[in-house]
This record gives C-alpha cells, structure tokens and sequence, in this order.
C-alpha cells in the first residue's frame, strides 16, 4: 500500500508542488489584506483549506493527465522510460481514475470558495489538462505551462475577495509566475533537445537550439523580476519584500550562470534547488513584510 501511495506521488510528481503553492499562498496573503481594507471579512482557516486542496487537485490532474497523453514518448525516450506508467508500476486505468478525482476535488473545492471560483473553475481546468497537448504543435507550450502555473495565484486572489477588486496586484504577480515556470521549463527542456526533434515534439530548444533557448529563458526571467517589482509597488510593500525580490533576482542570475551551452551538468540542481528556493523565499518575504 505504502509502495502504490508513493509510486502515485512520483506519477503526479508531489516534490513539484514546492513551484506553484508558496505564489499561491503569497497572493491569498496579499488578497487578504485587499478584502480587510474593503472592509470584507477576509480569510479563515477553512477558506485557506479549501484553496490548498483546489490547488492540489488540478495539479494533480494536470500532472496525471500530462502522464497519460505522453506515457508512448515517455517509454521512447531514455530519460523518461522509468516512469511509473511506461514501466507499469501504475495502470493506464488507474491513472485516469487518479486523475478524474483530482479534477473533482479541484471543482468540489472551487464551489466552496464561491460562485465566481466556480465559474471560472472548468476555464482554469481546460488550460492545466491542455497544457500537455500543445507541445504537439507549437514551441510555446512552455508559455501555456507558464500561464497554467500562474492560474493559481489569480484563483487565490478571487477566492479570498470573491471578485476581481485589485487585480493588479494579482496579474503582476501572475506574469511573474508565468514568466518565471516558462524561463526554467526552458531550461529544463534542454534535456530532449535532440529525442524532441527526432519524435516531432515541439520546444523552444528544439526550434531555437541550445543558445536561442538560453537567451529566451534568461529575456523571461528579466520580466520574472520586473514583475515582482511592479508587485511590490502597486501593493505598496516594504524593506522586506523588495529584499526578497533582490535575492530572488540573485538566484534567477546564478541559475543562468550555472547552465552554459554544452554544459547542462548542473540543470537538475538550477531546475529544482534553486527554483525551490524561489517560491519559498518569495512567500517567506510576502509573509514577513505583512507581519512585521
């Protein structure tokens, strides 16, 4: 039982979760300040339940999905033949079933946080589940991934105010999740610049070659920065935030500095530790410059 709970871990890859959760509690923490300055009632423990869990479940769902479609390239490709479905460990059933209940619980979730999440709850799913497709035609499925990444802090904001009041606030810090998930899948797509190719996948690797792709991933996260920036600003953040913002510039420099044209020895560590590194330091700086 313990082995089938972990090899369902590794299907929907739980590790990643550390990417997108810490955006999307930094906005549901900004978005709680909104609704106490117009006088709403703001958060409660229940609500931030609600939105982990909406979280979770079209994560999940995205991730089962993505695992679904691509399970016949995964099995060809050397780097990705150990996965769970193209080695066994789980069937192709089970895999659906996964993934239909985590679209449920993301659905269930989002009519408890209130109409309009609700409303926009199946919009949001079609873009998580559609990102897997696109790479079928067209090189910018890293952006698609970028946008379905930076769905979660817009749906934060929205389930804590139960509106679109503020939005700024939110789309800053959305194109800066957008911007920042498409700069490092980028990189991280370097990996199958060549099996992308010979399989007719599509990738900005594949299309623009090992230097294009570096320059691109490094032009996105130059808007990741300005982004976070125009967050602080417009929500009107202290000494704190724009620290956080300052290392989070350091590390993004370093990630880039670290990957160089034929020598990608060092991407599994700018792909997950230092990316890590960056929502967590972005939602401890959120946190601590509204405390203190």
């Amino acid at each position: 039982m313990i082995h089938q709970m972990r090899a369902f871990g590794q299907l929907v890859k739980l590790s990643h979760t550390i990417f997108g959760l810490p955006f999307a509690l930094a906005a549901t923490a900004l978005a709680h300040r909104q609704a106490i300055a117009m006088g709403e009632r703001g958060l409660d423990v229940l609500r931030v339940v609600w939105i982990v869990l909406a979280f979770a479940g079209a994560r999940a769902a995205a991730m089962g999905f993505n695992r679904i479609v691509d399970r016949r390239f995964d099995a060809a490709n050397p780097r990705t033949a150990d996965r769970e479905l193209p080695r066994g460990v789980i069937s192709l059933f089970a895999a659906w079933t996964l993934t239909a209940v985590s679209a449920a619980i993301f659905i269930g979730a989002a009519a408890m946080l209130g109409p309009l999440p609700l409303l926009l709850a199946p919009v949001c799913l079609v873009v998580v589940l559609g990102y897997s497709l696109f790479k079928r035609f067209s090189w910018s499925s890293h952006l698609v991934l970028g946008l379905a990444l930076a769905l979660a802090p817009g749906g934060a904001w929205i389930a804590v105010t139960g509106s679109f009041a503020g939005a700024a606030v939110p789309t800053a810090l959305m194109v800066a999740v957008a911007t920042w998930v498409a700069g490092f899948d980028v990189l991280y797509a370097l990996h199958d610049e060549a099996f992308d190719r010979t399989s007719g996948l599509h990738s900005i690797p594949a299309r623009f070659g090992q230097v294009g792709a570096m320059a691109i991933s490094g032009a996105l996260h130059v808007v990741t920065v300005a982004a976070l920036i125009a967050v602080h600003l417009i929500a009107d953040l202290g000494w704190i935030h724009a620290a956080g913002v300052a290392v989070i510039a350091a590390i993004l420099a370093f990630e880039h500095a670290i990957v160089r044209p034929g020598d990608l020895s060092k991407l599994g560590r700018a792909f997950f530790d230092l990316n890590g590194w960056v929502s967590l330091g972005y939602l401890a700086a959120t946190l601590l410059d509204m405390t203190v």
